[in-house]
């Protein structure tokens, strides 16, 4: 995580650590992504007010409702990581929400991250819906062409900051 975060700052890169907020504290992490099992926000928000390391860090909440999400915002998480919005390899099974969740979720008054099934069309939808951005494993990692396959994915808000 250490590396990751020397690595992330030239390029004013954020990095988050997955369910530990004990190692984003200790490496100098932006913030922690809590996954359901993993501490909550409210819970993650404690351990970092009570660690002797004077850190801010960005509490993610991983949801998958809208009860989800709201009680993630009372807790005080920063964003939500939703989904799955989209069929998805990666968790077979799971029954796909759709963008209009994100739609709903994001009227919580965070910023939400869509995840699960993203392709860039997907993440023109995600954008018309309200997400502040997505979260992908297969458009990158199956892209031809990597760089390119991540421009796409940004397009949606890129194109909108250029108008």
């Amino acid at each position: 995580a250490t590396r990751f975060v020397t690595l992330a700052r030239p390029p004013m890169a954020s990095v988050f650590v997955t369910g530990r907020v004990d190692v984003a504290l200790a490496c100098g992490a932006d913030g922690v992504i809590a996954r359901s099992g993993d501490l909550d926000a409210g819970a993650v928000r404690d351990a970092i007010e009570r660690s002797t390391v004077p850190r801010r860090l960005v509490v993610v909440q991983s949801v998958h409702s809208l009860p989800q999400a709201e009680a993630a915002v009372a807790a005080g998480a920063d964003g939500l990581l939703l989904g799955t919005i989209w069929e998805t390899a990666t968790h077979p099974g799971r029954t796909p929400s759709g963008p209009e969740l994100i739609d709903r979720v994001a009227r919580c008054g965070v910023p939400v991250w869509a995840v699960g099934g993203v392709t860039p069309e997907h993440a023109a939808e995600a954008f018309d819906a309200g997400a502040w951005g997505v979260a992908a494993i297969s458009a990158i990692w199956d892209a031809s062409d990597v760089n390119r396959g991540a421009l796409a994915l940004l397009a949606p808000w890129r194109d909108t900051e250029e108008k």
